[in-house]
């Protein structure tokens, strides 16, 4: 059991830049970066409790002790695992660094990003080899996420708006969701859907004809779930501007209507504004700019998608309509709200992570 007696540690130069290396490269496994910057911090914060040093890492106080103690004793080969039985290895640690690091830092001559066998090539090492330090590295060259900051001026008091609508709604109001799904297309697949049997899914054929599309506005309620649709041939400010009509009949006339949307020009033409200024009832709130994930109706759109659209067949835009129409209504017959959970700190918190970790990553 490791000391609970926190082990004075004293680095040499050439100790401080071999745990600074680990803690930085983005080559290094994030147990050792963990462990070098654990040690770091003792070395740094002389006299420190391990307690102290474990909340600003955000580790708890028994990693602490545990990689003082491992250090103070086995200096740097402490902080690396331990052997384990079995088999003995025949690939050297620093054979499994140099495939790492040219996977992350390195890309081959005529591609993108490196495959087990290329890398293999590359490094002297079998491809079997290779595929198994990236498996323990979690490497995976094929894949690439995509990402997308918002650039909003106001992004931080947006957040703050639109959340807080969310967790603490205020009294004698309605909170709607509102967004246009435009472009939905009717699609009729040029054969029969295929139907499910034992062992064979459902097939349809590749190919399909369109006979048209169709824009969706729809305005989810915060409380019950409930959605008020409208479906139009078009998604300019008239089209918007009698949808905003239709809530205003939908709602009753005693109650405020606070309305979540995003930065769409068609929600900000001086028709608009006319009408919002003699329904004075109506409070726009807008999510910031390429952030859509901030309204709750985007997660419903997603539900009609996957549900409805992505595999249904329309001949005609009458047919769509009809289709959608019939999807709103069952589901305001058993309506299910979503909640919203987290704070607007915690996701201002979340982001801050995100875009340190991005930022340490380029340098």
């Amino acid at each position: 059991m490791p000391s609970s007696i926190a082990v004075p540690i004293v680095l040499t130069d050439d100790e401080r830049e071999q745990l600074l290396a680990w803690s930085r490269r983005p080559s290094s496994a994030q147990a050792i970066a963990m462990r070098s910057r654990v040690v770091l911090a003792c070395a740094d914060s002389a006299g420190a409790p391990n307690g102290m040093i474990a909340e600003e890492l955000g580790v708890s106080r028994n990693t602490v002790t545990k990689w003082r103690n491992r250090f103070a004793a086995d200096r740097l080969e402490g902080l690396l695992d331990e052997p384990r039985p079995g088999r003995p290895r025949t690939i050297a640690d620093a054979d499994v660094e140099r495939a790492v690091t040219t996977t992350l830092e390195t890309t081959p001559k005529d591609a993108t990003h490196w495959s087990t066998r290329s890398l293999a090539a590359e490094v002297g090492l079998s491809q079997t080899a290779v595929s198994r330090i990236w498996r323990a590295f979690g490497l995976q060259p094929h894949r690439q996420d995509t990402w997308k900051l918002s650039k909003d001026p106001q992004f931080i008091d947006k957040v703050r708006d639109v959340v807080g609508l969310y967790l603490d709604p205020p009294e004698r109001a309605v909170v709607l969701c509102v967004d246009e799904k435009s472009q939905i297309q009717a699609l009729d697949r040029t054969a029969p859907v295929l139907a499910m049997l034992p062992g064979t899914p459902a097939r349809a054929s590749h190919d399909y004809v369109r006979a048209g599309t169709s824009s969706l506005y729809a305005a989810l309620n915060l409380a019950t779930g409930k959605v008020i649709g409208s479906l139009h041939a078009r998604h300019r400010a008239i089209e918007f501007q009698k949808f905003l009509q239709t809530l205003d009949r939908e709602v009753p006339a005693d109650l405020d209507v606070h309305v979540v949307l995003d930065n769409a020009s068609t929600h900000k033409t001086p028709a608009i504004k006319r009408w919002l200024a003699g329904h004075p009832r109506f409070v726009l709130h807008f999510t910031p700019t390429s952030s859509s994930w901030l309204n709750l109706v985007e997660r419903w759109f997603g539900e009609l998608t996957t549900k409805k659209l992505q595999r249904g067949t329309h001949r005609s835009v009458r047919e769509l309509n009809k289709d959608i129409r019939a999807w709103i209504e069952t589901w305001n017959d058993a309506p299910r709200p979503y909640v919203w959970t987290k704070t607007a700190d915690q996701i201002l918190e979340s982001i801050k992570r995100y875009c340190t970790r991005i930022n340490d990553s380029r340098h």
